[in-house]
């Protein structure tokens, strides 16, 4: 099987090329390194330094036999996209359209699409399944909405196996810290650079934090499995709250955090989504709880902060 990972020098893309690997799978990968690095592919696989929305893309079908897809490039700024919403709809919409057509001309069997939660809007009852309303309350939402109702189309009229996951709140090593990156990954430089945790609100709103690579075992599963269509929560079924969450990272760290409390923002207040259709069809479910996942995290913080501290010292 070869699989062209879209985002696959990505935070969630190299997690899961690492994983492919592993497991005997060739794997090519287009990326625009907008976003992504290329330190993050630990093995030896073949980079396209494409944009999603290229008609360039077609090379990657044309010198290889790809048999599937696993389209994670996007982008995933719910601010930006907030900000600058006709970029959003063209990078996640148009990129993914560009796909599917390439699939379709080149014969591709399967096409897994990496969507979020945020279809889902404000929850109506707890923990979200997939017969939940979709309601998003972001451009970003709305052009994961979008693909998905796409990726159906092109099952129905052209055979193209679509499966689309739905993501909770990612996090874990290789995670960017800025306002593309999560909660997590933002909390744990700041705190390991002692500068203060800022907090929106009380603290109490809540979040479903799914590790990293569990999801890149989900995204293998949903390639592997014979399932040829469906929409997946891919989450743990936990709410944690941030105060919750900095309790964790003081208790991992050893030491006192320092907190500064904003204004509110306008998001969510709870969430949590089941992922029990995920653990019927694709035979998946989480394994790393919060506490182990943020301890990961930290070790792979650690690393980086240490090796950015060595090349400023060494320039």
């Amino acid at each position: 099987m070869a699989v062209l990972v879209t985002g696959g020098a990505g935070f969630i893309g190299s997690h899961t090329v690492d994983l492919l690997v592993e497991n005997g799978i060739e794997v090519v990968v287009v990326d625009d390194l907008s976003s992504g690095r290329p330190e993050n592919l630990e093995h030896d696989v073949l980079l396209y330094k494409l944009d999603i929305r290229s008609g360039e893309v077609r090379r990657c079908f044309v010198e290889h036999e790809i048999d599937a897809v696993l389209h994670l490039a996007a982008q995933v700024s719910v601010e930006k996209s907030l900000r600058e919403p006709k970029i959003d709809m063209e990078i996640n919409l148009g990129g993914t359209l560009n796909l599917l057509e390439l699939c379709r001309k080149y014969d591709v069997e399967k096409f897994v699409f990496a969507s979020s939660v945020a279809v889902y809007g404000e929850p109506k009852y707890l923990p979200v399944n997939e017969r939940h309303e979709l309601s998003p309350l972001s451009p970003y939402g709305c052009s994961k909405l979008a693909s998905e109702f796409y990726l159906k189309l092109y099952s129905k009229l052209y055979g193209l196996h679509t499966i689309s996951l739905r993501y909770a709140n990612v996090y874990g090593p290789r995670q960017r810290d800025d306002e593309e990156g999560g909660v997590v990954a933002i909390f744990l430089r700041r705190a390991l650079l002692d500068e203060p945790l800022v907090i929106y609100g009380d603290g109490n709103q809540t979040r479903d934090f799914v590790f990293v690579r569990d999801v890149a075992r989900a995204n293998l599963l949903a390639l592997e499995k014979n399932v040829k269509s469906g929409e997946f929560n891919i989450a743990t079924s936990r709410e944690t709250s941030i105060n919750r969450l900095v309790e964790i990272l003081e208790r991992v760290l050893g030491k006192n955090l320092k907190l500064v409390h904003e204004r509110p923002r306008k998001e969510i207040r709870r969430s949590c989504y089941d992922f029990s259709l995920a653990k019927r069809e694709l035979g998946w479910e989480p394994t790393v709880d919060l506490e182990e996942g943020i301890r990961l995290t930290l070790q792979w913080f650690r690393k980086l902060l240490n090796l950015n501290t060595t090349k400023s010292n060494a320039g």
